[in-house]
C-alpha cells in the first residue's frame, strides 16, 4: 500500500485548494475545514484565506489522509503505441504509406481557446517541439477555435482528411463531454466516422474518457505533436495492412 507523503514517507500529508461562495473571514475559514472534514480529513488546517470579491473566498488547506492504495490493483488505459521523433515519423511515412498524410485539427464548438491545438499543429510547436506542420508528408490545416462541428466535418471531407484533431479545455458543466460526443455522431451520421482516425485531447482529457466517448485516442498534458503523430501514423499503417 502507498500513501501521500509530504514530510515523511507514508504520512498521508495532502494540500487542496477550493473556492467558497462566502466572504472571508472566521466564518469562511471554518466553513472550509468542515468541508475538508466532510472529506475525510481528520484534522485539517486552513493555511490560506483570500478575498475573491464580495462574497467569496479561496482557500487552501492541509490535512492527512488515512487512505491508501495497492498499486498492483490499479489498471489505467492508455496510448500503447511508441513515441518516435520526427525523423523517424517521416521516415516511417515514407517507407510504409508513401504519401502525405492529411490532418485538421480545431478547438470545436464554444472553446475558444488555441494553445492546445497550437502546440499540436503549428509549425513553431511548444517547448521545443515542433508541430505538425513542420513534418514532410503531414498536411496539417489548423482552423483555430469556436469551429462548430459542422464546419469541423466539412473542411474534412474537402480536403480528404486522414486524421481529425479536437481540443476541449473548456470543462464547466461537462461542455466539453457533449461537443466531443456530438462531433461523433454527426461523423456516424455523415458516414465518415471509420473513415477518419479521431484524436481529442486537453488538460482533462485522458486515453480512457477518449476510447468511451467513441475516439480513438486521447491525450491529456505534456503530450506533443511527436505523440499524436507517433500514434495515428501507425494507425493508419495497420489499418492499412488490415484492409
Amino acid at each position: 500500500m502507498i500513501k501521500p507523503y509530504g514530510d515523511t514517507m507514508g504520512d498521508g500529508k495532502v494540500q487542496l485548494s477550493f473556492s467558497l461562495p462566502v466572504a472571508a473571514g472566521a466564518h469562511g475559514i471554518e466553513c472550509a475545514r468542515e468541508i475538508a472534514r466532510q472529506m475525510g480529513l481528520p484534522d485539517p488546517a486552513v493555511v490560506d484565506c483570500e478575498p475573491m470579491g464580495e462574497g467569496f473566498s479561496h482557500y487552501v488547506v492541509y490535512g492527512m489522509v488515512p487512505y491508501g492504495v495497492d498499486p498492483a490493483t490499479i489498471r489505467v488505459r492508455d496510448v500503447e503505441t511508441p513515441v518516435m521523433s520526427m525523423e523517424e515519423i517521416e521516415q516511417l511515412i515514407e517507407d510504409k504509406l508513401g504519401r502525405d498524410i492529411v490532418f485538421v485539427g480545431a478547438s470545436t464548438g464554444s472553446d475558444a481557446h488555441t494553445v492546445g491545438i497550437d502546440a499540436i499543429m503549428n509549425m513553431k510547436g511548444f517547448a521545443g517541439h515542433y508541430g505538425l506542420e513542420r513534418y514532410k508528408h503531414i498536411k496539417a490545416y489548423n482552423m483555430g477555435s469556436q469551429v462548430p462541428n459542422e464546419a469541423f466535418i466539412k473542411k474534412a471531407r474537402e480536403v480528404n482528411a486522414d486524421v481529425l484533431l479536437v481540443s476541449q479545455t473548456v470543462t464547466q458543466k461537462d461542455v466539453h463531454l457533449h461537443n466531443l460526443v456530438e462531433l461523433v455522431e454527426l461523423l456516424e451520421a455523415e458516414k465518415m466516422r471509420d473513415q477518419v482516425i479521431l484524436v481529442c485531447g486537453g488538460a482533462r482529457i485522458t486515453h480512457e474518457l477518449a476510447k468511451e466517448l467513441g475516439y480513438d485516442a486521447g491525450f491529456g498534458p505534456k503530450k506533443y505533436a511527436e505523440d499524436v503523430a507517433s500514434f495515428t501514423v501507425q494507425e493508419l499503417i495497420r489499418r492499412k495492412e488490415q484492409a
